[in-house]
């Protein structure tokens, strides 16, 4: 079980190299030429990778071993064809995208996507409720499940609008933001928060702070799809919901902060040094994240955020990397489920950096274009950050392939000896 989780978390972890590489190719084209590549293209094929070929394909590698280190079970003999479609439908976009943008293989292969996570979701639904023992965790896992499923309305009433010939920029854009919601907010988080919680003893998590939490979360993520839709004309009692969602989840996120600080202890065990300053980096990306969120309920700053690109391509990108990617990276390293040594540490901090660094130039790109100015050489910088990102995900594979056992480095491994 062991070999087998490692293998999949490792072509997880090239995918994700795979993602920053075609995000440097997209900066170079930003900002020097490159006639061969068409930038629209490539970057449907980065986004829809990234989702499938790294975020949920890890994520689905990471759940199955959940279970399986709680029954005992190897349930990577189970879910392994689910595994590899998923990665094989994902290469196909990532191949397909460059060429042919939303053309007839790349429709087919994000479809096939589609429908490998409805048979995961069944499938595990299933498995879950099998589990032995008490468990916290089953219900932000069953709700990442059902709204990983609730997402793929975005890309079907997509695919209805281009085949009827009814394309409308309204509907278009909150068909995308549809999907984009419910990946974020609901697949990655409540997976993510799932793999967390599970990691600590039933009896040590306050049960009252946790379910207040699950429950503000849960509730609030539908409601809270409109504050992805605020350019929309919406009456005054929508915005009362959206306002109340916002705050719903900013809430449920100050219980669940109460709710890790009470087991710290716990949480010293279940993680290394290096990973929990990742852990708190990771919270406070979500928390600058939820606070965002909350203020793009004002019609001002609404109008701001959603008229600017790079506003929107950072919020977008504080979430998958500074949040989801970070949060997955840490929980990998600092409970020693992928090999750790100072190779790998060191690309886990180039990458690190290039995240923020990278978020930094959003943001100063951001506030310029507020201003109607160019901020000199931005392009560039982005560049620079792209690569940055690229390289230390290379050097985190580099220490995979050339792994060499450094106890100065290593975490505990006493989740890795039970699967």
């Amino acid at each position: 079980m062991q070999s087998s989780l490692r293998k999949w978390l490792q072509v997880s972890l090239l995918n994700l190299m795979i993602v920053a590489g075609a995000g440097v190719i997209l900066r170079y084209k930003i900002a020097f030429p490159l006639p061969a590549v068409n930038q629209k293209f490539l970057l449907h094929a980065h986004s829809h990778f990234a989702f499938s070929g790294w975020v949920s394909q890890v994520l689905m590698a990471l759940l199955v071993g959940l279970i399986s280190r709680r029954s005992g079970v190897n349930y990577f003999r189970k879910y392994r064809w689910l595994l590899y479609a998923n990665l094989a439908f994902s290469y196909g976009m990532l191949f397909s995208f460059p060429f042919q943008g939303y053309g007839p293989w790349s429709i087919l292969f994000s479809t096939l996507t589609i429908l490998v996570s409805y048979g995961f979701a069944i499938l595990y639904w299933k498995d879950l409720g099998k589990l032995p023992g008490k468990t916290r965790s089953q219900g932000w896992i069953r709700a990442a499940l059902l709204f990983h499923v609730m997402s793929s309305a975005g890309p079907f009433s997509l695919a209805y609008m281009m085949a009827s010939h009814h394309l409308l920029q309204n509907w278009y854009l909150a068909s995308i933001y549809f999907f984009l919601h419910f990946q974020y907010n609901g697949w990655f988080f409540f997976a993510c928060m799932g793999l967390l919680i599970d990691l600590f003893p039933y009896e040590l998590m306050a049960a009252a702070y946790l379910k207040g939490a699950f429950r503000l979360f849960a509730i609030a993520c539908i409601p809270a799809f409109l504050l992805s839709v605020l350019w929309w004309p919406v009456s005054a009692w929508l915005y009362v919901v959206v306002g109340a969602s916002a705050i719903a989840q900013l809430a449920g996120w100050g219980l669940l902060l109460v709710c890790l600080s009470r087991n710290y202890s716990a949480l010293l065990t279940s993680f290394s040094r290096y990973a929990r300053v990742l852990l708190v980096l990771c919270a406070a990306a979500c928390t600058i994240k939820l606070c965002l969120q909350a203020g793009s309920v004002l019609p001002v700053l609404s109008k701001l955020a959603f008229g600017f690109r790079p506003i929107v391509i950072g919020y977008l990108h504080l979430v998958l990397l500074a949040v989801i990617t970070l949060f997955l990276l840490s929980y990998m390293v600092g409970s020693c489920m992928v090999r750790v040594n100072a190779l790998v540490w060191s690309g886990l901090g180039l990458f690190t950096a290039g995240i923020f660094i990278n978020e930094f130039l959003l943001m100063a790109q951001g506030i310029y274009d507020l201003r109607y100015e160019a901020l000199p050489l931005i392009n560039e910088c982005l560049f620079g950050a792209a690569i940055g990102l690229f390289t230390g995900m290379l050097v985190f594979n580099l220490g995979q392939l050339f792994y060499k056992d450094d106890p100065d480095h290593n975490g505990p491994t006493k989740h890795m000896s039970t699967l």
